[in-house]
């Protein structure tokens, strides 16, 4: 039996224009009716996804800015920040290559490390607040977040290989969409944020279903019993899919919720 549904954002529960379809919000109730515990998982920090839940935003778990913030039941089960000393290896890194601008974020505001002219503003990846900086915050800011915005789409592959080569003693690098790298601390990801709130529910990895589409999901539909991966998805995620659904476009999150609580 399913005990626990988790989903990414962009790309699979999101619909084409970015937003939560309207029906999602009666099925995370109804779910949550059944004993059946929803999770966001996703790398956009959890302020802003509970934003996107607002109706149900309490009665959902969070997995947010890729397994940092991580909640179940209100509660806030863990927070990973980045080093100070890692943040300027990476920093340093990224100036090596004139395609790479680092964005850093901590729970309010998202810290350019270039002309903000450089990035691609694009509507999914949660970059309020921008404030242009010419070297990395502080140690008394706790970053909990990091991308990498690459201005030449066709070499984003190349990039994440370079960048896994450089500093993959640090971090994880993961390609997102068509421009950006999502990084994470070499010990997290959505999976080790998802098995915390396994843990704190009793719920084993085959009573665990997964949505995903791109390569940041990879971790955490191989962590789950039930991998479903999106019709639009990379092909390296479709390869390890218990099972292909539709597309993001087409709603196939949602119906696939509508047929599991058909089974409960």
């Amino acid at each position: 039996m399913i005990k626990l549904i988790a989903t990414d954002m962009d790309g699979t529960l999101l619909d084409e224009r970015g937003r939560v379809p309207e029906e999602t919000f009666g099925l995370v109730h109804e779910l949550a009716e059944r004993g059946v515990r929803f999770v966001a998982s996703s790398g956009r920090r959890y302020d802003t996804l509970r934003w996107f839940f607002g109706p149900v935003a309490d009665e959902m778990d969070y997995v947010a800015a890729l397994g940092t913030q991580v909640y179940a039941d209100g509660q806030l089960l863990d927070r990973e920040v980045f080093s100070t000393l890692s943040l300027q290896r990476l920093f340093e890194t990224c100036q090596m290559f004139d395609c790479l601008h680092l964005a850093l974020y901590d729970t309010d505001h998202t810290y350019l490390l270039n002309d903000q002219t450089s990035y691609i503003r694009e509507l999914d990846k949660d970059l309020p607040d921008a404030i242009c900086v010419f070297d990395p915050p502080s140690p008394d800011v706790s970053i909990i977040k990091a991308a990498i915005c690459c201005d030449l789409p066709e070499q984003i592959m190349d990039m994440a290989y370079v960048l896994e080569r450089e500093l993959g003693d640090r971090f994880t690098f993961l390609p997102s969409g068509s421009r950006w790298i999502d990084v994470t601390p070499a010990h997290v990801s959505k999976a080790t944020g998802l098995g915390q709130i396994m843990r704190y529910w009793g719920i084993e990895p085959d009573e665990v279903l997964a949505f995903g589409d791109s390569m940041n999901d990879y971790a955490m539909l191989r962590f789950v019993g039930h991998p479903y991966v999106m019709a639009n998805a990379r092909y390296g995620v479709k390869q390890i899919a218990q099972r292909v659904i539709g597309s993001n476009a087409e709603h196939a999150v949602q119906a696939t919720l509508r047929e599991i609580l058909a089974t409960l």
